[in-house]
């Protein structure tokens, strides 16, 4: 089969398509013929060495890989040959085929195609678990989702309306306002506004009646993150996702302790290995809710394995025009 090889860690275009063996699937295992895999900001992590979880090298990036079942291993039972699956492996996706422990794998619902499917995994989930784990976010509250443009805050914007939220999007410019409203945010939050340690908290207070949000989903850091935690109600919640705005933020936790706020942070991967019932019951939710038209992704741009060096320096330069997918089947046979 074709693969994407990382022999030393680097940059993309380090990186070469190899022929390599097809992987065999052990006890309580699946090979999953690679349809779609979605190319994500955490690859590049991986990929310079930067990650915090990296296999032995040599290995092949790439999470979430989607596709068909091609051979289940000993003792699988719940999936069988032909079933269209997410896998939620954290490598080995960039190839043709791939393998997956068989409780790690979900079905899709019918109507979901697997560009979309790929599209939405790793994005999709950790909004959740933002929201409903370590946000627990319930009916009738208001959430901040800070980089509402973002695959991650694009869904948390989704999910938390499907949550009967209120939703607050944070853009960089209010040129991005009409795209996050349609996306279903009930109001903007200007992150372009010259002074954001006051600017933020008093559009916030402007939109809530002055009592500030329940919750935020960050994945900006920097200086949106002391600027969200004063924009907080009283026993408000701040999730940390990511670090996109460049700097780590200090906390300062009188804040904390002033209004009895807290501040957490999710590695979505240690719930696929931690507790991966929880994880079950968060695709259950969200292809639910897909079923029912309650989400709705925006549509990718689908690329052949040999995009994959171009796909993640768009990533890299924050060029890409949204998501982008991987399709490793495109063009090729398997041997």
């Amino acid at each position: 089969m074709r693969a994407v090889v990382l022999r030393e860690f680097g940059t993309p275009e380090s990186l070469k398509i190899e022929d390599i063996p097809s992987p065999d699937p052990g006890p309580y295992e699946v090979l999953v013929d690679v349809h779609a895999v979605g190319v994500n900001f955490v690859d590049l992590l991986v990929i310079s060495g930067k990650y915090q979880f990296l296999p032995e090298r040599p290995f092949t990036p790439g999470k979430l890989p989607v596709g068909i079942v091609r051979r289940i291993g000993p003792g699988v039972m719940g999936l069988a040959v032909g079933d269209r699956v997410l896998a939620t492996v954290e490598h080995g996706g960039y190839a043709q085929q791939a393998v997956a422990p068989a409780d790690h794998c979900y079905r899709l619902p019918d109507g979901m195609s697997f560009v979309t499917a790929a599209s939405m995994a790793l994005s999709y989930d950790t909004a959740w678990f933002a929201l409903h784990e370590r946000g627990r976010l319930a009916a009738g509250e208001t959430v901040l989702v800070l980089g509402a443009t973002g695959g991650v805050g694009a869904a948390a914007v989704q999910l938390a309306k499907a949550a009967g939220a209120h939703v607050l999007a944070g853009v960089s410019s209010r040129a991005r306002a009409d795209a996050v409203l349609r996306n279903g945010a009930d109001a903007i939050v200007d992150l372009s506004v010259e002074n954001i340690h006051d600017g933020l908290r008093e559009q916030v207070f402007a939109a809530t009646v002055g009592e500030g949000v329940d919750v935020v989903i960050d994945s900006l850091g920097d200086k949106y993150l002391p600027a969200a935690l004063r924009a907080l109600a009283w026993c408000g919640r701040l999730v940390v996702v990511g670090f996109a705005a460049g700097e780590i933020a200090s906390v300062r936790t009188n804040y904390l302790l002033l209004k009895n706020i807290e501040v957490s942070g999710l590695q979505v991967s240690d719930y696929r290995k931690k507790r991966p019932a929880r994880m079950r019951e968060c695709f259950d939710d969200i292809f639910a809710l897909f079923a029912k038209g309650l989400l709705h992704p925006s549509e990718a741009t689908a690329l052949p394995l040999e995009g994959f060096a171009s796909a993640l320096g768009q990533i890299r330069d924050r060029k890409a025009p949204g998501r982008l997918v991987l399709v490793p089947s495109q063009g090729h046979r398997w041997f």
